[in-house]
């Protein structure tokens, strides 16, 4: 069992209500399996709701946000352990050493960053973590279906797109999470396929 997973979510809630409940889910699951929150530290939207559900439920929560933002009052008052830092790059960088596992819930273009460069590093060897996405209403299945065309056109080698694992619910998310092996580094840099 991983004992620290980060979550990556949107700052805003989402319109439509599946995406507060299954934060809602995740925070009360990771801390029912004693395993510790890792997450970007602010009280707002899906970030906020995980962060509540988790401490609710008695968990750990880590938290990590970049000083502009804890000055902005966004930093979550009531995250045990919060570490402000200078930059967003020191950020993520604190939350991937933290971190056994990755899992992407539905947010905006710095969930999308956050999860593409943790699943880059996975790729070129930097760490051996599994990577999801939480595809909580069909959220991902766009992006899903892209990252395929990657596939199909030769930018991305199947073994690396079976790295990045889907789930509907965390619980099958974390079920992949405790079976995963990973691939290995590409052998094949020189021919382009990063």
């Amino acid at each position: 069992m991983k004992k620290s997973i980060c979550v990556y979510c949107g700052s805003n809630p989402g319109a439509a209500p599946e995406y507060a409940q299954a934060a809602q889910a995740v925070g009360e699951t990771l801390a029912q399996n004693d395993i510790r929150l890792v997450y970007g530290g602010g009280q707002v939207g899906l970030m906020g709701l995980v962060a509540d559900a988790c401490i609710d439920a008695g968990g750990q929560v880590y938290g990590v946000i970049p000083d502009f933002l804890h000055q902005k009052e966004i930093a979550h008052p009531r995250v045990q352990d919060m570490r402000i830092v200078t930059s967003m790059h020191e950020r993520k960088l604190m939350m991937a050493d933290a971190s056994d596992a990755f899992i992407a819930m539905p947010g905006g273009i710095g969930t999308m960053e956050e999860l593409f460069e943790v699943w880059t590093w996975s790729q070129l060897g930097r760490h051996e973590k599994p990577v999801g996405v939480l595809n909580v209403n069909g959220y991902y299945d766009k992006l899903l279906e892209f990252i395929d065309h990657m596939t199909e056109e030769g930018f991305l080698l199947g073994k690396h797109r079976a790295m990045l694992m889907r789930g509907e619910t965390i619980e099958e998310l974390l079920e992949q999470f405790e079976a995963f092996e990973h691939p290995g580094m590409i052998a094949t840099l020189a021919a382009g396929q990063v």
